[in-house]
């Protein structure tokens, strides 16, 4: 899909996150929603949930899981346009492969427009919750992990981790592409994003690769981005089909075992 990295960041990294597209195809029905937001989480870890107002909201990190995220989405969105307004869905229906992609459902042609919160109010917008409901926003917004989504560098998201600031950049080749030009940089000292910082390792992710790092204490969100828009001009110039050499496959080595597959 278009802006890939941002939905694997959607799916992957981010605890408060949203996203509203139009809807398209089968999922436009006379007197339905024209739009759905496509959320982290909502309460109680539902997959899915219309709203009072007829408003439909589906979790990238809720829900079965097929393999297939993309028609695991679209599942959650047909059930949910399927109930009456006011229903959240506590169980949604396997995707298989006659489940349509989320692409067929969406108009989307671009990189989506990714909002990322401070916490889960989004869950509510003026309406309110009780009991059970309410409790699951006051917790989770209280564990959930400032993070902020820079500017001027894509798929970039700053977060307070243990109390020191870090930088998560979901980097859009192939995942064996994005470790090879990544193990070219280190090999070359050329893989941190300024003094005081460190690559830590990363995450595999829906094909993808997402570095992290550990920036000076007391760094902000924007005090990085000087440092990640370099660093990514730095990632362009080192990707090559060249094969690596005996430094860069032993940094290419030390990466791997620091390295966290999420599917």
């Amino acid at each position: 899909m278009p802006g890939e990295p941002d939905w694997v960041a959607l799916k992957e990294i981010l605890p408060a996150a949203t996203v509203t597209v139009p809807l398209a195809g089968a999922a436009l029905v006379e007197g339905g929603p024209s739009t759905v937001t496509i959320a982290t989480v909502l309460p109680m870890a539902w997959p899915a949930l219309r709203r009072g107002d007829g408003a439909v909201l589906i979790a990238t990190q809720g829900g079965p899981e097929s393999g297939d995220a993309s028609r695991d989405l679209a599942s959650a969105l047909l059930a949910a346009l399927a109930v009456e307004p006011g229903t959240p869905l506590m169980h949604v229906p396997l995707a298989t492969d006659a489940t349509p992609a989320l692409a067929e459902l969406i108009d989307i042609s671009g990189a989506p427009d990714l909002q990322v919160h401070e916490g889960f109010d989004f869950w509510v917008e003026g309406q309110e919750l009780e009991g059970d409901a309410r409790e699951s926003l006051e917790r989770a917004n209280a564990s959930a992990v400032p993070t902020t989504k820079l500017a001027g560098v894509d798929s970039a998201f700053w977060c307070l981790l243990g109390g020191r600031p870090h930088l998560r950049l979901v980097l859009p080749d192939d995942e064996d592409v994005a470790t090879d030009t990544l193990a070219r940089l280190y090999a070359a000292g050329a893989a941190g994003l300024g003094e005081g910082s460190r690559l830590l390792g990363a995450f595999r992710a829906g094909g993808l690769l997402i570095p992290v790092w550990e920036l000076a204490a007391g760094s902000a969100a924007a005090d990085c981005e000087p440092a990640a828009a370099e660093f990514v001009s730095r990632y362009a110039a080192a990707r090559t089909d060249e094969p690596l050499t005996g430094e860069e496959r032993r940094a290419k080595n030390g990466l791997l075992s620091r390295q966290v597959t999420l599917r």
